[in-house]
């Protein structure tokens, strides 16, 4: 069975850091691109920062210059760096992957369950 499992979120103060990690497991042929989404309620679901199998980045215009995703091929893991955080940023950061099983000919979209972020003095 493919999941993905995140962890690292928690509570920081304002001007903090954090460091999220997501690592795809089971039987899978290959990763393609890995991402980071937020949810914070009463809002939608948005992109934060996607880095593809070849190192390509693109982020959010609201955490350029202060959010950094890399990814560990050789795990199938995932990480987005946060530095000076803002309680704008409190959110649900869930993980997302375009991966093919072992199983499959094809790529599907895979969702982690979610890793709470919160921003608060």
């Amino acid at each position: 069975q493919v999941q993905l499992v995140e962890s690292g979120g928690g509570l920081v103060q304002p001007g903090g850091s954090l460091r999220l990690s997501c690592a795809a497991s089971g039987s899978i042929f290959s990763v393609n691109r890995m991402g980071w989404y937020r949810q914070a309620p009463g809002k939608q679901r948005d992109l934060v920062a996607i880095i593809t199998d070849d190192g390509t980045t693109n982020y959010a215009d609201s955490v350029k210059g202060r959010f950094t995703i890399s990814r560990d091929n050789a795990k199938n893991t995932v990480y987005l760096q946060m530095n000076s955080l803002k309680p704008e940023d409190t959110a649900v950061y869930i993980c997302n992957a375009i991966l093919r099983p072992s199983i499959s000919q094809f790529s599907y979209y895979y969702w982690g369950q979610g890793t709470q972020v919160t921003v608060s003095s």
